[in-house]
């Protein structure tokens, strides 16, 4: 199968993707930027399915140290795009340095390592990326400008790389979550989880590992690219 980078991978979407990959026989590489005990259980889980782990610490906000991370895996042959950050907050209050942080992890942080992983794929004559955005990016949301702002451009980005790459065998997807039960949505309350809940006919959150099946989906099929795969539970049908 290869090996698979997925950023982000210490926690939630990201360590499910891990796993994964892992189970379906891949090596698994992951990268994460501050969480070493998150990270370690992560790797004991891909080990744990009996394949290959590279635990890498990297800010992808950084050029630089994302061009050293895929200085270390010449064997790479899929990428899953996943690290990411929200911000809950009114536009009147968010400030141009919050705006931008968003979009360096976000948005910047894909454009980097998707940039970084194009000449190893063109090497071995293709490869697949997989970007994980969100409904927001297709629907908006309220006090949530930033973050919706920049799942947006994650699937623009997808679109046009798709487009760009595919002559050369370099397939580019993208998951549109719905709303996932990790801790990036742990501030909600209950009463608050239940409203959301009552706009998806199919009642319940998704899970993790429902979105990294969707991204391994994606990144084996070997005749789509350029899509949006929307795993949302009914959300907006």
């Amino acid at each position: 199968m290869g090996m698979v980078l997925v950023t982000g991978g210490s926690r939630g979407i990201g360590r499910a993707c891990c796993a994964a990959f892992a189970k379906a026989g891949w090596d698994v590489a992951f990268c994460y930027a501050r969480d070493e005990a998150g990270a370690a259980e992560t790797r004991r889980l891909i080990e744990a399915c009996g394949a290959g782990a590279l635990a890498l610490r990297c800010d992808v906000r950084s050029e630089a140290q994302v061009n050293e991370m895929f200085s270390a895996l010449p064997g790479l042959s899929a990428l899953v795009n996943n690290a990411g950050v929200s911000l809950f907050s009114q536009l009147q209050d968010t400030s141009l340095a919050q705006w931008r942080e968003v979009f360096a992890v976000n948005c910047e942080g894909a454009f980097l390592c998707t940039r970084a992983a194009v000449p190893l794929f063109l090497r071995r004559g293709g490869g697949a990326i997989v970007n994980i955005s969100s409904v927001w990016g297709e629907e908006g949301a309220s006090c949530e400008a930033a973050y919706s702002a920049s799942k947006a451009a994650l699937i623009g980005f997808t679109k046009a790389a798709a487009k760009e790459l595919a002559p050369s065998g370099i397939r580019v997807n993208c998951v549109s979550c719905g709303i996932v039960d990790t801790q990036m949505n742990a501030r909600l309350t209950e009463a608050e989880k239940q409203a959301f809940l009552q706009d998806v006919p199919l009642g319940r959150q998704g899970t993790p590992e429902e979105v990294a099946a969707s991204a391994l989906f994606l990144a084996r099929h070997p005749y789509i690219t350029g899509e949006v795969l929307r795993v949302n539970g009914g959300l907006y049908v």
